[in-house]
């Protein structure tokens, strides 16, 4: 991102310098000067404002893409837990049973 601002600030510099000097350099009258002045500056603007909606787009693409990303690696992560939860209480339920089958051993023999 810093790499395109920089980019983007030397062609508005570029631009601007370019603007400046060809203006200071033209045999036109002062009005005539002044309009190409104010269209220039439009024309500056333009492209800025472009240039920013580009920018804003991909960085909502590159947003939701992530977002999805993310959800995935949740999403991923509750069933491998669910799936290890699942595990881990069919180890439970078949060392209850084999405690209770000991239990009634032990209650036979008293």
């Amino acid at each position: 991102m810093t790499n395109n601002g920089s980019t983007g600030l030397g062609v508005l510099v570029g631009a601007a310098a370019g603007a400046v000097l060809g203006i200071l350099f033209a045999p036109d009258k002062g009005s005539v000067t002044r309009q190409r002045i104010a269209d220039q500056a439009q024309l500056q603007k333009d492209r800025l404002a472009s240039s920013a909606a580009d920018l804003r787009e991909k960085i909502a693409d590159t947003v939701s893409s992530e977002k999805n990303t993310l959800e995935n690696k949740v999403e991923s992560i509750v069933s491998d837990a669910s799936y290890k939860a699942e595990d881990v209480i069919s180890t439970l339920e078949a060392k209850l049973k084999e405690l209770k089958a000991k239990n009634k051993k032990y209650q036979k023999a008293s």
